[in-house]
Parts: structure tokens; sequence; C-alpha cells
């Protein structure tokens, strides 16, 4: 098939940068296992069926080691996709993969936007020492200049270290309260999609290692992914933890949520396309 820009799925079971819980690394499993579970079908809310011919592709899993090694896997894998012209749609394993999923991207993209939605923005310097931390991922990304601009939405537990952080970053921080008084991601140009699955209220998802109250519904994220303008070169679906979801509430959470991006990737690609 002549690539369109499509979709691809990858696995990045990676959580040896996490604090507090491992579990991440096993989620790709889970997501895809409620993707094509039975009780759901292939179908966008926008109409797309992602299960005909040639509309989403699927790489499979990356073997990656608990070590530094592991990030240089995941941006070879990423660049893979990338530079065939497909577009990375990954799941995670722990937000730290963030930082290896965007520099495969950010290889061919220019002026790139991210639009993180989470409960922590992420920001910290270090975390307990590991500068690639899942606490660290986007201090390391607008350090080397992969993205020109972020956007957090969803953040409600930011420490004085992290508002320096994303004031020396310029990040615009979408809290809780603000997005309560109405405000929404405003985008132009290249768009990373990143969400972690923290991001929601743990109601709606509590299969998480940091679960925090007060957050977005799934049809506040769903309503954040349905209307970025792309084009929408990465994304990804992160921090699912299978041992926090025995009734795989989240992993059914994370593949609605994989259908509706993938569908977003491919109706802002056609309508930049000439």
């Amino acid at each position: 098939m002549t690539s369109r820009g499509y979709p691809t799925l990858i696995g990045v079971g990676y959580d040896a940068s996490s604090s507090f819980l491992r579990g991440a690394a096993l989620a790709p499993p889970k997501i895809r296992e409620a993707l094509h579970s039975a009780a759901a079908n292939g179908w966008s809310e926008s109409g797309i069926d992602l299960w005909a011919d040639g509309v989403l592709s699927d790489a499979g899993d990356l073997t990656l080691p608990p070590s530094a090694e592991a990030r240089r896997i995941i941006e070879g894998a990423i660049r893979e996709i990338v530079e065939r012209g497909d577009r990375p749609l990954s799941l995670g394993g722990d937000h730290s993969v963030t930082y290896s999923t965007v520099r495969g991207v950010a290889a061919r993209a220019s002026d790139l936007t991210i639009v993180q939605i989470d409960a922590h923005p992420d920001l910290y310097d270090d975390f307990e020492g590991d500068r690639y931390s899942h606490a660290s991922q986007f201090a390391r990304i607008r350090e080397e200049g992969l993205a020109s601009h972020l956007i957090q939405v969803g953040i409600r537990t930011i420490t004085g270290h992290q508002r320096d952080q994303a004031t020396r970053f310029g990040v615009d921080v979408i809290d809780m309260r603000r997005w309560m008084r109405g405000d929404r991601p405003r985008v132009g140009g290249s768009v990373y999609l990143s969400i972690d699955l923290d991001g929601l209220d743990p109601a709606f998802a509590p299969g998480v290692s940091h679960p925090e109250p007060g957050g977005l519904t799934v049809r506040d994220v769903l309503s954040v992914v349905q209307d970025l303008s792309g084009p929408i070169v990465g994304a990804d679906i992160v921090e699912l933890n299978p041992h926090r979801d025995p009734a795989g509430i989240t992993a059914v959470v994370a593949a609605k949520l994989v259908k509706e991006v993938a569908a977003r990737m491919i109706e802002t690609w056609d309508a930049t396309s000439p």
C-alpha cells in the first residue's frame, strides 16, 4: 500500500522509569485486547471504519530492556514509521516513552505543538535523581527544542518547582480550574498528542499508577481529540497499569481513545492533503 500518512500502532511496553509502581509495561496487549473485543467494533464516531483494509496498521510490540538502551530502540522504531510517511500511535508504557517518541517524530516535523492530557505536568528537572523519569520527559523535550509549543490539559497537581519550569519553558497550562472556566487548547500546524490516562478522573480510568481525583471525563478528552485541527503527526496513550485495572475498564477507555485518535489523524491528514 502507498503510504498516505495513516496511523500505525506500536506497542512501547516500558516502565523502568516509573516512580511508585510498575505495571505499565504490560499495557499494550491489554489495549489491543479491548480494541479487538467482540463487544466492540472498528468504527469511529465520525464514521471511519478502522478495520477496513489499509486504514490502520500495526507494527506490533517492541522488545525493550529496562535500561537507557530502550530510549534508542523506541526512537529508532518511531523514525522508521515516520520516514515511510506514516504516523505513529504508540501504546505505552509509562509516560517517559514520550521523550523518545517525540524525538522520532520531530526528525520529520517542524514547528511541532504538543498537546498533553495529564493530571501531572511532568516538568521536573529530575525526579528522584532520574532526568529521564516519567515525571521529567517534558522538561527534556523543551530543553532540546523538540517542540515549539507545549499545551497541557487537565493538570491538577503541580508543585512550585514545576510552576517555575512551566514559566521557564513557556508552557500553556490549562489546569482543571481553567478547563472549568471554558479554556480549551487552540493549535495550528503539526500536532503531537500525548494522552496520560491519569488525566482522566479515576471514576473513568481507575487503572493507573497515580490516580488524581477531580479530572477530565472521557467525553472531555474525546472533545479535545475531535477538535484538534492537526495535522496530527504522532500520538501516544500511556500509563495504563493492568495491575490496577482488574475489570478492564481503563483498557476499554484506552481502546476508545485509540479509535478516535486514529480517526482524527486520518481526518486531519485528508484535510491538509492535495
